[in-house]
């Protein structure tokens, strides 16, 4: 987060991007004090992340390498246990203790998610339950849906958004992550840290800032997000 407030750029498409079309001031709950800024993406910005996603996904990650990207995730979480939630403090206005709490959950939502990475199977299911099956079998096998679009909420920043990003890299999905505008800073924390320190290719993961009826409402009806997953109230819903 910079000090003199220059708009905290967030990876998206594959690369950093700070919005031509203006910024969001994010302030501290507590006194109102303005403690950073984000891009004002647009409609176009979702529609480019999607498309990332949608293009990275042609390449599939193997389990072992997605189960290596989150357990590497897990580790350098809680190497920067420090650092993040100071940043929870700052934007969400909690007690660093609490802060903290978030933080060691969010390292075992990983860990959780790293063996999900490594025992997804599917089913042998025996065909002679009639005379033309005997003697035969077949199977299922658990495929990666699509890309996912995820809104996360206000109230825990970090750890409900790895319960978003964490399953879904682990399942093989590309995610377009759109975080609150009051607290955004940890997650695009999270997302520089899963595509430069923990091996997640950049286009796997795009964080999109903006309010509800812009980034929200084109996440929610782009044809190509193919599962969406939203932690909020109705109204916001």
């Amino acid at each position: 987060m910079s000090s003199d407030f220059e708009v905290t750029p967030v990876p998206l498409a594959g690369s950093l991007f700070a919005s031509s079309e203006g910024h969001i001031d994010v302030r501290a709950p507590f006194d109102g004090s303005l403690i950073g800024r984000v891009p004002a993406c647009t409609s176009a910005d979702v529609d480019r992340a999607v498309v990332a996603a949608r293009r990275a996904m042609e390449t599939p990650l193997p389990a072992w390498k997605r189960a290596e990207i989150l357990d590497t995730a897990a580790n350098r979480l809680a190497a920067r246990r420090e650092e993040f939630a100071i940043a929870i403090a700052r934007e969400a206005a909690k007690p660093v203790k609490t802060a903290r709490v978030e933080v060691d959950r969010a390292v075992g939502t990983f860990r959780f998610s790293a063996v999900e990475a490594r025992t997804l199977v599917g089913e042998v299911v025996a065909m002679d339950a009639i005379p033309a099956g005997e003697g035969k079998f077949g199977f299922t096998m658990r495929m990666p849906i699509g890309v996912v679009g995820a809104i996360a909420p206000f109230n825990f920043p970090l750890n409900l958004v790895v319960h978003k990003v964490g399953p879904a890299i682990a399942a093989g999905c590309a995610v377009v992550l759109k975080p609150a505008s009051q607290t955004p800073f940890s997650s695009i924390l999270l997302a520089r840290m899963l595509i430069d320190e923990c091996g997640l290719p950049a286009e796997w993961l795009s964080v999109v800032t903006g309010g509800g009826a812009t980034v929200g409402n084109a996440l929610v009806d782009h044809p190509d997000v193919a599962l969406l997953t939203f932690t909020g109230s109705p109204d916001v819903g």
